[in-house]
């Protein structure tokens, strides 16, 4: 294990809950996962993708956590801390919601609550890469005191990178 304490992996804000996969999430999951576009994740996949998340957080002591709304009890999106194109020493936060609870401050909601967690974790940084034309996104980071740091290109264009200094 890093010298990092592990993350909480229950988390509550005002409205909603961040928790641990279950396997009867990978329904919602792949619903969510098909509005990028691409297709949808078949159950099974996302199931298998759920024991990979489940088997990473052990070794990591980071997640990335299903957010549900605490009123409604529905599954909405995930937010959590990946290694994505970053270090485990210094984690990316990352987060998508279903398209039609865009726009009620979830995003930031989930989000903050992960900054804290991550800051409990003794780290001193985050990091957070998105596609410029994600203005909803670079939106949140901005609301969360992230600043621009870099825009790199892979295969599918631009990505901007940005920072956010936890202590």
């Amino acid at each position: 294990m890093p010298p990092y304490q592990t993350m909480p992996f229950h988390l509550e804000t005002e409205r909603l809950t961040l928790r641990p996969w279950a396997e009867s999430d990978a329904g919602e999951f792949s619903s969510l996962l098909s509005e990028r576009g691409d297709g949808a994740p078949t159950v099974e996949h996302i199931r298998t993708s759920i024991a990979e998340f489940l088997t990473e957080t052990v070794t990591t002591g980071i997640a990335l956590l299903p957010i549900q709304r605490r009123a409604e009890g529905d599954f909405i999106g995930y937010c959590g801390l990946i290694i994505g194109r970053s270090t485990l020493e210094e984690p990316e936060i990352a987060y998508e919601l279903f398209q039609r609870v865009h726009g009620c401050g979830y995003a930031t909601e989930a989000a903050g609550a992960v900054l804290d967690a991550a800051a409990a974790t003794g780290r001193e940084r985050l990091w957070s890469t998105v596609r410029p034309w994600n203005t909803p996104s670079l939106r949140v980071l901005e609301k969360l005191g992230f600043d621009r740091d870099h825009v790199s290109t892979d295969d599918k264009g631009e990505i901007v990178w940005l920072r956010r200094e936890l202590r």
